[in-house]
């Protein structure tokens, strides 16, 4: 069975594609849909992309391929709306979720737009703190936290830690009575719900990694020990559901389960949930035919859902939080690549698959080689009328399984030298990349009014070879 997240079938782990029939006219395989391309995307009138008034060619030209270019003002304005969004359901903090993808200067944009930060990691952490975000501002999430990741978390002053475990319970506890401080804590909940686009599945007991377990009474435990610690403080609940949820559906089940934990709480110990973090998970459209919850529909559907559980049970609002990631930094990207070679191959029945390798691949994206997702792809480099192919864009790498997009219609002159663009690559992509066959990781460039700045710099070589004392 594969592992996805939110990928094509969900819960059975076997990937679908998109329709391979024949585009109705070349137009279609030449637009540009508004809701999978960053909010500035567009062709000129010789067909070339440009993204921020930044056209591709150019930037290819100044910083190489493959390419990240990031819509600077997409991204503020993502930011922003959620913001908004969830403060008038009842949710005052948003923390962008740093493992989509972070650098110090996505850190501030996002922090300058009023967003706290979720950190999963020392390095998530000190990326954040170098960039200025106060400790306040954050929150620490891991299922293996180490002791010197506690550590630095408390020593930064960071606002919510979350307990995954009991060994969590000791070691923040202890970290905490050497700083000398009492340390705000959330129990991560497992209540046996995983969503994902417009499915979910509610079950009795819960088979992961993360959090502690509703149904075994291990997460009401965990608040037990730790109210009972001088050096913490319980601050509340948090759930996370899924990935890639394009509807409120599955918080309906989940915010049932962690309501009524929350009623056993205060009725069976005497302790209040002041603060319940829903988590992220909030989708976004990868092909034109996904159709994610517009972003306040979403929130106000979430903030209803979760009135009306506490209502029902007889408990003031929590203060509500929410971790959005992707559907922040990831439709404000686009990879451009450039075509090495294409290559004609006969199928069964007189049909072919003509293969379109570029100058990256599963280094700089391995979400479709790891949980067959899919990708918009398009010609970005000039215009062309000729008839589409069906084409399975490809990286370079020595792995068969190196695919960028699986099944993809494009202009049938496509040849070496032209740029591809492959659209909502923000969120996964330059966060996961490697170094496989000793590819150094691409640039990520912001465009905005016509100008770029570096976000991160191009990896080359020498950077390999800095690592290995044998060089």
């Amino acid at each position: 069975m594969r592992a996805h997240p939110a990928g094509p079938l969900h819960a059975d782990g076997v990937g679908s594609h998109p329709s391979l029939d024949r585009p109705v006219d070349v137009d279609a395989v030449n637009r540009i849909a508004p809701d999978v391309w960053p909010a500035s995307c567009e062709r000129g009138a010789d067909g070339s992309l440009s993204v921020g008034g930044v056209d591709v060619r150019d930037a290819a030209a100044e910083y190489g391929t493959p390419l990240f270019l990031l819509d600077e003002a997409d991204l503020r304005a993502r930011a922003r709306r959620f913001r908004d969004a969830y403060a008038a359901a009842g949710a005052p903090v948003v923390y962008y979720a740093a493992k989509a993808f972070l650098t110090t200067t996505i850190a501030r944009w996002v922090a300058e737009e009023g967003l706290g930060i979720d950190v999963a990691s020392g390095g998530e952490l000190a990326v954040a703190l170098r960039a200025g975000v106060p400790g306040d501002r954050l929150l620490m999430h891991g299922n293996n936290k180490s002791m010197a990741e506690i550590d630095a978390a408390v020593d930064a002053g960071v606002g919510r830690i979350v307990v995954d475990s009991f060994d969590d319970v000791v070691r923040i506890a202890d970290a905490a009575q050497r700083a000398g401080i009492v340390q705000s804590v959330l129990v991560r909940v497992t209540v046996g719900v995983e969503a994902h686009t417009h499915e979910f599945i509610a079950t009795a007991h819960e088979d992961q990694k993360f959090g502690l377990s509703m149904a075994s009474g291990a997460a009401q435990e965990a608040v037990r020990r730790i109210v009972a610690l001088p050096s913490l403080r319980f601050a509340g609940l948090h759930s996370h559901i899924g990935s890639q949820i394009f509807d409120a559906a599955g918080f309906q089940v989940a915010a049932a389960r962690v309501v009524a934990l929350a009623r056993r709480l205060r009725e069976e110990d005497g302790v209040e949930v002041a603060e319940l973090n829903l988590g992220g998970g909030m989708g976004i459209a990868y092909l034109e035919s996904d159709d994610p919850l517009d972003v306040a529909d979403m929130a106000a559907q979430i903030g209803d859902i979760v009135g009306k559980e506490c209502a029902d049970a007889g408990m003031e609002l929590p203060r509500l939080a929410f971790e959005p990631g992707r559907a922040i930094v990831g439709p404000t990207a686009i990879t451009v690549y450039e075509v090495g070679t294409v290559k004609h191959v006969e199928l069964d029945r007189g049909a072919v698959r003509t293969y379109v390798s570029v100058d990256g691949g599963m280094s700089d994206n391995i979400r479709t080689a790891l949980y067959d997702a899919e990708y918009t792809v398009a010609l970005a480099s000039r215009a062309s009328t000729a008839e589409p192919v069906l084409c399975r864009v490809v990286g370079k790498h020595c792995e068969s399984g190196d695919v960028v997009v699986r099944d993809a219609w494009l202009p049938g002159d496509l040849a070496p030298g032209d740029l591809l663009a492959v659209a909502a690559t923000g969120a996964y992509c330059r966060a996961m990349a490697s170094n496989y066959n000793y590819l150094p990781r691409p640039a990520v460039v912001s465009a905005r009014d016509g100008a770029t700045a570096t976000v991160l710099r191009r990896e080359t070589i020498a950077d390999l070879l800095a690592l290995d004392p044998g060089a």
